[in-house]
């Protein structure tokens, strides 16, 4: 696990969405501090891990993990950001299997207001991602919408 905790310093350090990719295992589930549910599988959980990656770990955001709890399979990192002039504390509880991928994710935010602006900072970035991903498969379409078809139909 200690292996496993020097990675994910590593990719959050370089905000690296490839390598957070790598990491997670395609049944993940995460768990948010402001969506009641939790978000099972890959593609939500990356969106969501790469949106507070955006969020959190921007260079004015100052995140520092301040500290860290290390099991054979789970991990208990705090950590501290600041926003908008909020100071958020915060816990990521990462579980792993015995490939090393992430099976869950738990995020818990305090105070109230740091999760509220974390809340809307991390809604208007993921609304962005989906505008984006809409966009760019509209334009596909309509320029070869026959060949755009064929590959939704293949599962591209």
């Amino acid at each position: 696990m200690k292996d496993f905790v020097k990675k994910w310093h590593k990719i959050v350090e370089d905000r690296d969405e490839l390598a957070l990719d790598e990491l997670l295992h395609e049944d993940v589930v995460m768990y948010s501090p402001v969506v009641f549910t939790p978000q099972k599988g890959k593609k939500i959980t990356t969106q969501y891990l790469k949106a507070a990656l955006e969020v959190l770990v921007a260079p004015e955001a100052q995140f520092k993990y301040t500290s860290e709890t290390i099991d054979s399979h789970k991990c208990v990192l705090e950590f501290e950001a600041v926003i908008d002039g909020i100071t958020i504390n915060g816990i990521d509880m990462i579980e792993i299997n015995s490939d090393g991928k992430i099976i869950n994710f738990k995020v818990m935010v305090r105070p109230l207001q740091g999760m509220n602006i974390l809340h809307k900072k991390m809604g208007e970035l993921l609304k962005k991602m989906i505008r984006d991903k809409a966009n760019s498969e509209f334009k596909n379409f309509t320029k070869a919408p026959f060949k755009f078809l064929k590959e939704k139909m293949k599962g591209k």
